[in-house]
């Protein structure tokens, strides 16, 4: 049976990731600093490589015997662990390397400096001498409730470019296809979801089902978050400004009709996402 390692393997993009490649046949590790969440999200159905992935020994030790790595770290980490696993694998019989980069990742948008990591990220998979597939996905609909701040739904910012909000579970089984098919190799492959939605009607639409008492979606001007954020010394609301202020300027670029084509196309609405929601908090 293939193996796969999954970095990341337990966050919101990763975990779906890994579960569509054991549902379809995979033998999958993950390699991760907290062995308690894994086998709270999988149980003994993968196989444990407990470290730290910026450990190269451990990294090392994790990739053996493996026919694929999935990257999907995010964070800053990011890139050093794309240049690393890019180092290590031709040494260790890897075939396929798979990066999860992101739709707004171009050469044009590379003064933030989050995107001018990714492309470094890319261009290190890229030049490994190992296949590999770039997964660019555009918001993921898991996002959504990060929006609810103590039960009050608020926006950054007025981010007027729809977006096609894209169901982590969709992108799980699009990515485990691309390990299956020669195909999906030496592409960029773009995952947008089935409809476009600014992120303050998807926000609304959530809150409205799921927080029906947490009142009208309020937007903090990015000027205002970035000084309560400086102020307060709330770094995270000053990163999330950053963040949004970058989003504010930018469309979603990409063809997703090439990954759809290869993969099969997303199906969940944000609609039928919502609904799921509610089965799950029931």
């Amino acid at each position: 049976m293939s193996r796969v390692l999954v970095l990341g393997g337990t966050g919101m993009l990763g975990t779906p990731v890994a579960r569509h490649l054991l549902e379809d046949g995979f033998d999958v590790r993950i390699l991760s600093r907290d062995p308690i969440k894994v086998r709270e999200l999988f149980g003994g159905d993968v196989d444990l490589a407990a470290g730290d992935i910026g450990n190269l020994k451990v990294l090392q030790r994790a990739m053996q015997d493996c026919v694929a790595v999935h990257i999907s770290i995010g964070g800053i980490v990011d890139q050093e662990s794309a240049e690393q696993v890019a180092r290590l694998a031709p040494g260790l019989g890897i075939e396929r390397i798979g990066y999860v980069s992101g739709t707004t990742v171009c050469e044009a948008n590379a003064w933030y400096p989050m995107v001018a990591a990714k492309l470094a990220a890319e261009r290190a998979v890229m030049s490994s001498g190992v296949a590999w597939t770039i997964f660019r996905p555009t918001w993921p609909m898991e996002q959504l409730p990060n929006f609810l701040r103590l039960g009050r739904p608020m926006v950054l910012g007025q981010l007027s470019t729809p977006y096609h909000f894209l169901a982590a579970s969709d992108m799980g089984r699009m990515v485990s296809v691309a390990y299956r098919i020669a195909a999906a190799a030496e592409r960029c492959l773009y995952l947008h979801g089935p409809e476009p939605v600014r992120v303050k009607d998807a926000v609304e639409r959530y809150a409205t089902v799921l927080e029906p008492d947490a009142g009208e979606v309020t937007v903090m001007p990015i000027w205002k978050a970035k000084l309560i954020g400086l102020v307060t010394g709330n770094r995270r609301l000053r990163s999330a400004a950053s963040l949004m202020a970058y989003f504010e300027k930018v469309d979603e670029p990409g063809d997703p009709t090439e990954a759809n084509d290869l993969l099969g196309a997303p199906t969940t609405t944000l609609e039928a996402w919502i609904t799921e929601q509610i089965g799950q908090a029931a």
